[in-house]
């Protein structure tokens, strides 16, 4: 048996074990002794990081270990890596308080009630806000501000996964009026010449139209179960804006630098440095949850690694319209990513292909944990207000099928 089939094998097994997550924080409960082990299995965010060093192991043995050390290092860990680093700053007081203030500030411009207005513009504004401070900043600020307003135990499971579900199409999708910002886009925008400009006449406007929309189905459903009450800090000591400016400053930095790991870690570091300098304008930083997501998304690159030998006949063997229904299929159980980067492979893929597969991919980015790398962060920060402390991979699906219906319209009819 050849490596990429057990590649393949350990990777469907990877997509079961996500799906049954749920599953294992149940039998914590129930086998109190065995807790920690059911605990860590139905970490969703250890899932692929878990199977991914089984493929290693396995490859060491069908294959020496200097072949399998190889291997792993000759993956690319960039995105991996900026994922962790944006959601630590991202994450940071000084940042939430200065998007929750603008949040804030246009919900009150609005004529409705302050939290309702929230729940729309996190759902809506930040999500279209990631094509420029990338798609992982914009979901972490957004979760960060919806978990208490949306992700409460008072809130019924399906409500909340609906909301989940709008906002992790929503961050896939708004992440299109720029070519650099979402991962996806990210991947061909060079091979492809495809510049901001193209971006937003060809994807970004009708992009935006369909996050409009999705947050306003949400919120329509969420609005008998939000309370204002929630939504106020203001307790919280003012924080001086030189020290907001700094913090904007480090993640625009690190977003220039999003292709340059040693740089942008090198600013993370610097950042600690400043966080602990000024300790009391500071909240603990989410080192713990960005690692997590790290993790999941470095074994999604390790196992993803394998699957082109049958990814690639798919995509070249696709139709434009069927490309599109097949991309976004496909994007439900790979990363979009790693799908529209086995496109730019293609050479003389037409227009219409190209921009069928580009359409397809964002638009099932919230179908699944896996389907765009900022998924795992919404899902590490959210997770805490569902059921059992875990997002159910089935839930997740459900509550996202009809924002990625309204994407998918928008996409292939205007």
């Amino acid at each position: 048996m050849s490596i990429e089939i057990v590649a393949t094998i350990l990777f469907a097994l990877a997509l079961i074990h996500t799906f049954a997550a749920k599953s294992f924080e149940r039998l914590s409960h129930r086998y109190p002794a065995h807790a920690g082990v059911f605990h860590l299995l139905g970490e969703v965010e250890v899932v692929f990081g878990f199977w991914a060093l089984v493929l290693v192991v396995a490859m060491a043995l069908m294959q020496g270990s200097d072949s399998a050390i190889e291997y792993a290092e000759s993956r690319h860990y960039t995105e991996p890596l900026f994922v962790f680093v944006v959601m630590v700053v991202s994450a940071s007081r000084p940042i939430l308080k200065f998007v929750n203030a603008v949040v804030l500030g246009l919900a009150h411009a609005l004529p409705i009630r302050s939290v309702v207005a929230q729940v729309w513009l996190c759902l809506a504004f930040v999500p279209l806000l990631g094509s420029l401070i990338t798609e992982p900043a914009a979901m972490t600020i957004a979760a960060l501000i919806l978990a208490p307003l949306v992700f409460r135990s008072e809130v019924p499971e399906r409500v909340k996964y609906f909301a989940l579900g709008c906002l992790f199409v929503n961050v896939s999708i708004g992440g299109t009026l720029t070519s650099f910002a979402a991962p996806p886009v990210l991947m061909v925008a060079q091979t492809w010449n495809w510049s901001n400009a193209f971006m937003a006449a060809t994807f970004g406007w009708k992009a935006a139209l369909a996050v409009f929309v999705n947050a306003t189905l949400v919120v329509w459903v969420l609005r008998k179960h939000l309370r204002d009450a929630a939504a106020s800090d203001a307790q919280d000591e003012a924080i001086p804006f030189p020290v907001t400016l700094v913090h904007l400053g480090f993640l625009v930095a690190i977003v220039l630098l999003a292709h340059h790991a040693i740089l942008f870690i090198s600013l993370l570091l610097l950042f600690m440095g400043f966080v602990q300098a000024y300790e009391r304008y500071q909240s603990p930083l989410i080192l713990k949850e960005a690692l997590l997501v790290g993790f999941f998304l470095a074994g999604l690159v390790v196992l993803g690694g394998l699957q082109q030998w049958w990814l690639q006949p798919i995509v070249t063997g696709l139709e434009p319209v069927a490309l599109f229904w097949g991309g976004l299929g496909l994007t439900a159980v790979t990363d979009n990513a790693a799908l529209t980067y086995l496109g730019s492979l293609i050479e003389g893929l037409s227009f219409p292909a190209q921009y069928m597969l580009m359409a397809g991919a964002v638009t099932g980015g919230g179908l699944t944990v896996i389907a765009n790398a900022p998924n795992p962060a919404g899902v590490a920060l959210l997770r805490q207000g569902f059921e059992d402390q875990s997002v159910g991979a089935g839930g997740l699906f459900l509550g996202a099928c009809l924002p990625t219906a309204i994407a998918a319209a928008s996409m292939l009819l205007l």
